[in-house]
């Protein structure tokens, strides 16, 4: 059984052994995530071409995302490096103040108007959420706070505002910079971080190709803000990335499995990819296995129809980065045998903008009902396997083509497998058919007699072109066109 649902596994210094590698592109791994929060630009240039060079040599295609740092908020650093807060402690946040020189009574913060964004009333949230502090009075440029749940602060630790509604740009100067780097490593997909409105996926995605990048953007949902402007964000993004994370923090964690629910929903209607990320494995940084919340988090994001599930420091500093990959992997299988995971009334009452996509629904409409064995979808730009996609199946659809970045890019599509292939010049329709079916032959993806359906277009290597749907049978001797 293929794993339908893709694994984007977080590269890091557990990682960069190329042994380490091997193993997690064996394990399932499909996208591999660059954090730019951390390391170099050196670091994770030879982290994306090791995991290429690795992939190539083990057949596989691996997509490279590259995740944007973004306007993280976060108070300076410590003259002890740490202090302790007990509850209705008084304590400052000071913008003004020299951010290596925190102390017990204030600490400087890192966004500069943060007194101008504050009021009596508010709460901020340090630290994940593991400190929260209640504003009694903005004076000048000190946000005066009484602590209402304490603990021990260290260095560079982030703010969040419960509720939303800081007013920071989604996109750094760092942010900017990092696209660049992005472009010239041919990243497959750029995460923007902090999210509020669709503008800010579609500056990012001006700035990428400005840069010669042909990427992918993916929107992260971690702002209470972008809640509340979800549809338009999806509609411009090719992936929305639930980031539990901070989203939890702004929100309030008891709202989390509604809203990451609703967002999985809107982006498979709307036709958008969806990644559920943010400690869906976290103790296995520590341990060799999960603990039995981790599957069911793992497993109920899979039956809400969740493109791909993702790793962070499971995999990028953890001790066991492989075995995290493999428990994913056949928690992934066990829920997609699960009936709600191969069935979908997914637009079954839509009208169509577009002749390709009326292709792609109409193909797996078909091959729900008729008992096909693969789909083989040639393709220029991954169009079409992408709204293929969107329709639950337990149905392979192999995108065949050419373009290693369509590739690349399909690796994070739900139950969508890249393969290499290109016509030569001057085959016709016929002999096109005949050659896609020896393909998957020669991958054991059919046999004889199995239905397999063929989606191509009328002029070869031509995008958006797809317009035949052909069904055939393996082992007949002669495919009509």
């Amino acid at each position: 059984m293929q794993r339908r649902t893709k694994i984007v596994a977080t590269l890091g210094p557990a990682t960069d052994d190329a042994k380490i590698l091997d193993e997690l592109i064996s394990a399932g791994v499909d996208v591999v995530r660059l954090n730019m929060s951390h390391g170099s630009y050196e670091d994770h240039e030879q982290r994306s071409n090791l995991v290429r060079n690795r992939a190539r040599a083990s057949g596989r295609q691996i997509g490279v995302l590259v995740d944007l740092q973004g306007p993280k908020i976060r108070i300076g650093r410590f003259s002890e490096g740490q202090i302790e807060l007990e509850p209705g402690d008084r304590f400052i946040l000071d913008t003004s103040w020299d951010l290596n020189t925190g102390n017990r009574e204030r600490v400087g913060v890192t966004y500069p108007t943060l007194h101008e964004e504050c009021a009596r009333g508010d709460t901020l949230l340090l630290n994940d959420g593991m400190i929260v502090l209640w504003v009694e009075e903005v004076v000048g440029t000190e946000i005066r706070c009484k602590v209402v749940v304490g603990g021990t602060l260290s260095n560079n630790k982030g703010i969040n505002k419960q509720g939303g509604g800081l007013s920071a740009p989604a996109l750094t100067d760092k942010d900017k910079e990092d696209i660049r780097f992005a472009a010239r490593i041919e990243a497959d997909y750029i995460a923007v971080s902090f999210v509020r409105l669709a503008d800010d996926v579609n500056i990012a995605r001006n700035l990428l190709r400005e840069a010669g990048g042909h990427g992918g953007v993916v929107a992260k949902m971690e702002r209470a803000e972008a809640l509340d402007n979800a549809e338009e964000i999806v509609e411009v993004s090719d992936v929305i990335m639930v980031a539990r994370g901070d989203l939890g923090v702004e929100i309030g964690d008891a709202e989390l499995p509604a809203v990451q629910k609703q967002l999985i929903h809107t982006a498979r209607s709307k036709n958008c990819v969806v990644i559920t990320a943010t400690q869906m494995m976290e103790s296995m940084i520590q341990n060799p296995i999960p603990t039995r919340a981790e599957v069911f988090d793992v497993a109920n994001a899979v039956l809400d129809g969740t493109d791909a599930v993702m790793l962070s420091a499971e995999t990028a500093a953890g001790k066991y980065p492989v075995k995290a990959v493999e428990a994913m992997d056949r928690v992934c299988k066990e829920a997609e045998k699960q009936s709600k995971a191969r069935k979908s009334d997914h637009r079954l009452h839509s009208v169509f903008g577009r002749i390709d996509e009326a292709i792609a629904m109409a193909t797996m409409y078909t091959a729900n009902h008729l008992g096909v064995a693969a789909i083989a979808c040639l393709t220029e730009s991954g169009s079409t396997p992408k709204w293929m996609s969107r329709i639950s199946s337990g149905i392979p659809v192999y995108a065949l083509s050419s373009r290693v970045s369509t590739r690349r890019r399909v690796t994070i599509f739900r139950g969508v497998y890249p393969v290499s292939f290109e016509l030569g010049t001057g085959v016709d329709s016929q002999q096109a058919n005949v050659e896609v079916i020896e393909e998957l032959q020669r991958r054991g993806a059919v046999r004889d007699d199995d239905l397999v359906i063929i989606t191509k277009g009328d002029l070869n290597g031509v995008s958006g072109g797809t317009n035949v749907m052909k069904i055939v049978r393996v082992g007949e001797h002669v495919i009509n066109n």
